[in-house]
């Protein structure tokens, strides 16, 4: 019922938001939360995140595989009509649930809730529409998206045991404090269309 309500959604602009949240690898997470944080973050100067966040990719990406592989629930595209924002080859080939691409979304919001607290009311408004954006793309059903955000927040808890993960945490806290005292450090544009855009859920 989701997606096929969502697919009037077809290139509006929360549809080119979703579009552009297809994009998984370092530098466009990065580009997506830097709205949220208040500061325009790369790999090049928040080296430490970077590292953590593929730490946490791993870990969390094994945890949802295996959930994948147990239900074997099919995308919501291969059940009822419908376009989605991109290419159906990119994704026919595994499963719909959990979301994958909601449990990194996810786990980027967490990660960096906990590193700019004062900025976690928006940081993790982003993390949500990030993951709604699996659906208005249509490629996951809404309830892969609520899974995927279970899987991060798992996995995000657990890793806390790890005082080796405490301490890069500690490194990573300090660089973005650091990077958002600079007086010259680069700010992200649009924030302003992007908080009322994702004000609201699609769905």
């Amino acid at each position: 019922k989701v997606f096929q309500s969502t697919r009037s959604l077809k290139d509006s602009e929360r549809w080119k938001l979703a579009t552009r949240d297809v994009k998984m690898f370092p530098p466009a997470m990065m580009e997506a939360y830097s709205c949220a944080v208040g500061v325009k973050l790369t790999p090049e100067n928040a080296p430490k995140l970077n590292a953590i966040m593929l730490r946490v990719l791993g870990d969390s990406m094994i945890a949802n595989e295996s959930a994948k592989h147990h239900f074997k629930r099919k995308r919501p595209f291969q059940v009822a009509e419908g376009e989605i924002c991109e290419p159906t080859a990119q994704v026919a080939s595994s499963f719909d649930y959990p979301s994958g691409h909601t449990v990194w979304g996810w786990s980027w919001a967490l990660v960096l809730a906990e590193l700019v607290p004062d900025r976690a009311t928006e940081i993790l408004a982003r993390g949500r529409a990030y993951g709604q954006s699996r659906a208005v793309c249509g490629s996951h059903n809404a309830s892969a998206v609520e899974a995927g955000a279970v899987v991060a927040a798992s996995t995000f808890a657990t890793l806390h045991g790890s005082q080796e993960f405490r301490a890069d945490m500690d490194q990573a806290r300090a660089e973005m404090a650091k990077l958002r005292a600079e007086g010259g450090a680069d700010k992200p544009q649009a924030c302003d269309v992007e908080a009322a855009l994702i004000a609201q859920s699609p769905y």
